[in-house]
C-alpha cells in the first residue's frame, strides 16, 4: 500500500477516482431524491410592496464643532 499519493501507482489513482466518482454520484442521486415530487410547489404568487410615506433619518452621535 502506498502512503504517498507521488509514489503511487496507476492503480491506486484509479481506485481514488473511482472512489471519487462513486461519491459525487451519490451525493447527487440524494439530492435529487431529496426534491419535493411535485412542481406546483414552486409556483409562487407576486407580491406587490408599495411605497409608503418619505422618512427622513438622522445620527445626532456626531459632535458638534462651533
Amino acid at each position: 500500500m502506498n502512503h504517498s499519493i507521488y509514489s503511487a501507482d496507476r492503480s491506486t489513482h484509479l481506485k481514488i477516482v473511482v472512489v471519487a466518482l462513486v461519491a459525487a454520484i451519490t451525493v447527487a442521486a440524494f439530492g435529487i431524491s431529496a426534491r419535493t415530487g411535485s412542481d406546483e410547489t414552486y409556483a409562487q404568487s407576486t407580491r406587490v410592496i408599495k411605497a409608503g410615506a418619505p422618512v427622513a433619518i438622522t445620527n445626532s452621535n456626531g459632535s458638534v464643532v462651533r
